[in-house]
């Protein structure tokens, strides 16, 4: 090598360490907090205390082609569910037919038209908002379901215990992912190990609020904390409305809690990988729920812990073979052959989040990490523009 060359590159290698090292430590600070996290939830059976206690509001707007499962979860569940309330914005697809008749088997179904959408509100939260409006004042707790999940036998019974066990107000859950396509196995936990690297692990009490982390598809709330914070208004403009009343809550004093979920409920989320990163990535940079110095501090983690490692420990590697002997070139080297180790070992953490049955892409899943720099690109082209659509609607 020239000596201006090898001057330049030994710069850019120390400027990198300099951004690499903070992160990292700030990383590692996060994810060795899950030694302490509370363990995944496990199906349980109501007790009489729980007779009635829990209404469920399930948003909808042409769900037909993957609300069934959803609706045969719901009905499983048992004498704790006091009443389910579908609340569909005017479906053209055959929903609410799909409820009627699920209301003939089971009369704890109710098939509820929100009102029309007011121009500050975005379709979801103004649903659930509609829901609760209608829903039992007897129900000491609100479930939100999103329709594309698949609750399971005793998932109810199972939060309420966890909710109370753990002194929460608000508790939602990360599912377990049900995937086809070979797109969707190689792309959608690269794009889930973007909150990973953001935010704490799935049963660590998170602290400061602003760091709350939540998922709207199962979220359980104590009916008069919903109350005293105005219902889901407090996020009627945000495209992440879980979280973003999940944080408006802990700063009011409650006491909020993200578990795992994955052995109680599934969900299909998107068909194929197109549709992942186009709807999923509206909505993953949640920056409806962050400050921008907030985001700012996450897109940095995701470039420098999530889409870089691979990158620069292939592009170290041949410098070292083109005679580059430089111990910053080393510690480089290393430091980034040890964030791909620790990104794989947190591929083996997540590996129970995904439902490898009857599928044969699942293979893919381990090749997820070269998707990261894709699903990096993603959070940063999201976090620079609103959203205009979601679901059908345009706003």
């Amino acid at each position: 090598m020239t000596h201006n060359l090898e001057f330049t590159l030994v710069t850019l290698a120390f400027l990198l360490l300099l951004l690499q090292v903070p992160a990292t430590l700030i990383f590692l600070s996060r994810i060795l907090k899950g030694a302490k996290r509370f363990p995944p939830l496990c199906p349980q059976v109501a007790t009489p205390e729980q007779l009635g206690t829990v209404s469920i509001i399930v948003p909808t707007l042409n769900e037909a082609e993957r609300i069934s499962p959803c609706l045969k979860g719901l009905a499983q569940q048992t004498y704790e569910v006091r009443e389910i309330l579908i609340v569909d914005s005017d479906s053209s697809d055959g929903t609410p037919e799909l409820i009627k008749k699920a209301q003939q088997n089971d009369p704890r179904f109710h098939l509820l038209t929100d009102d029309p959408l007011p121009p500050a509100w975005v379709g979801r939260p103004w649903a659930l908002h509609n829901g609760l409006s209608a829903s039992s004042p007897k129900s000491e707790w609100v479930l939100g379901i999103d329709a594309d999940t698949q609750p399971q036998p005793g998932l109810v019974p199972a939060m309420i215990n966890a909710a109370q066990l753990q002194g929460y107000d608000l508790l939602s859950l990360s599912p377990q992912f049900m995937l086809k396509s070979a797109g969707e196995w190689w792309l959608q936990p690269a794009l889930l190990m973007t909150l990973l690297y953001r935010f704490d692990v799935a049963g660590v009490k998170a602290d400061p609020p602003q760091r709350v982390m939540a998922n709207g598809q199962c979220f359980l709330a104590r009916r008069e904390v919903l109350a005293s914070i105005g219902g889901y208004s407090a996020a009627k403009d945000s495209f992440c409305d879980d979280v973003t009343l999940a944080r408006y809550a802990a700063k009011q004093g409650y006491s909020v809690g993200f578990l795992d979920g994955a052995k109680v409920i599934k969900v299909r989320m998107y068909e194929g990988m197109k549709e992942t990163w186009q709807e999923w990535g509206r909505s993953l940079d949640l920056k409806d729920a962050s400050t921008p110095s907030l985001l700012l501090l996450e897109l940095w983690l995701l470039l420098f812990l999530q889409a870089l490692p691979l990158p620069l420990f292939i592009g170290n590697f041949l410098a070292i073979l083109a005679g580059e002997s430089s111990r910053v070139f080393i510690l480089l080297g290393s430091l980034n052959g040890g964030l791909l180790l620790t990104r794989f070992g947190l591929l083996l953490a997540v590996s129970p989040s995904y439902d490898r049955q009857n599928t044969k892409h699942s293979w893919l899943f381990w090749l997820s990490p070269l998707a990261d720099g894709l699903a990096v690109l993603r959070i940063l082209l999201s976090a620079s523009k609103r959203p205009k659509q979601w679901r059908g609607r345009v706003y």
